[in-house]
């Protein structure tokens, strides 16, 4: 999934505002631009990655598999490149699928479709 729209810039709030309003919490928030200055002394353009989460979505995957906090957050990225910044979130469906469970991929295909709503509206 990805959406690019040049009014944003990478901060991260107008994600954070869209995931809120789709009942997803930030969990972390990574900007990777600032480590890897800190750690390597590289130069890059603006790359913030929010780990995502929606509370009741995580307790239903975790009742049905435990093991699928693995899995969690939903990374969802804000790069920046030419002409504005570009959102991508992984595919939960997708991600899921090292997990042989029908009642898992029914909760990441609803995932899924709450992300996508969530991305689009950044």
């Amino acid at each position: 999934m990805f959406s690019k729209k040049p009014k944003y810039t990478a901060s991260g709030q107008p994600g954070r505002k869209a995931l809120s309003d789709h009942d997803f919490g930030v969990l972390t928030e990574i900007d990777v631009k600032v480590t890897m200055k800190t750690k390597l002394d590289v130069e890059m353009p603006a790359y913030r990655i929010l780990g995502a989460c929606n509370p009741k979505m995580a307790h239903q995957a975790i009742g049905i598999e435990p093991r699928v906090g693995a899995m969690l957050p939903c990374n969802v990225i804000l790069r920046k490149v030419e002409g504005g910044v570009e959102v991508s979130a992984i595919d939960p469906v997708a991600s899921m699928q090292a997990i042989e469970n029908a009642e898992l991929t029914a909760v990441a295909g609803d995932v899924r479709d709450l992300l996508a709503k969530a991305v689009a509206a950044i």
